[in-house]
């Protein structure tokens, strides 16, 4: 995932996309291995795509394709991608017939809305009408969350999905520092499994909750097993 935003930096807009993708990915059995966030730079921009298309079968944006000046997503994509960016006749006629229904002047800030690499496809906003795009195995939505997510829920049907993630939680009871070493052991053991160790404090004490996750049910079973004897034997 790649954020956009000299706000998300600057602190002044607290980010609430990247939970919500994390979540949304794992229920269709992807795994979000990366985000990163940039400001409202053009070069930074263009060098994290590049990046991240390269390195990953998958990217999401949020951030930067609105009216303003300083959005400049659509800009920097056309650029990593090398092609033109045009005005896509599809979201112009979108932005069209909403301006006509809300008594709004179509200027040349909305316009900039309906920008997009040329070749790219429309994510469908049900929100405010100005599309999201995908190009390549990028896909480009608004930072606004509540837009974010109904892009999201659009361009869903679209993604591959896997075997969803299963998991397993367990309160260890003490603290990390004592179940460290033998919980790395146990994950050289169960390669197919992921393991987590959380510290919390419970109200009373530091303590510890493990969480095991896979996309196999009978190395998920296994693990879990391994874990809940090793606890028991203290």
């Amino acid at each position: 995932m790649l954020v956009i935003g000299d706000e998300i930096l600057s602190g002044r807009t607290k980010d609430k996309n990247i939970g919500f993708l994390a979540d949304y990915l794992t229920d269709l059995g992807i795994d979000l291995e990366e985000v990163r966030i940039v400001g409202d730079r053009k070069a930074q921009i263009v060098g994290a795509v590049k990046a991240l298309s390269g390195e990953y079968d998958l990217v999401f944006t949020s951030g930067g394709i609105g009216p303003t000046h300083d959005d400049i997503t659509a800009d920097a994509v056309a650029a990593a991608f090398g092609v033109k960016l045009i005005h896509h006749p599809e979201a112009v006629e979108i932005l069209r017939e909403r301006a006509a229904a809300r008594g709004w002047e179509l200027n040349e800030a909305r316009l900039r809305m309906a920008r997009t690499p040329e070749g790219a496809s429309l994510i469908a906003n049900v929100v405010s009408g100005a599309p999201g795009f995908s190009i390549g195995n990028v896909h480009v939505m608004a930072g606004v969350p509540s837009i974010m997510q109904a892009m999201l829920d659009a361009l869903a049907p679209s993604l591959p999905s896997g075997v969803k993630m299963m998991s397993e939680t367990v309160e260890a009871h003490r603290g990390e520092g004592e179940i460290a070493d033998w919980l790395t052991e146990l994950q050289a053991a169960h390669p197919e499994v992921r393991m987590g160790s959380y510290p919390y404090h419970d109200g009373k004490r530091y303590t510890t909750r493990i969480v095991l996750r896979s996309r196999k049910k009978e190395a998920l079973k296994k693990a879990l097993c391994d874990v809940e004897s090793r606890l028991q034997s203290g």
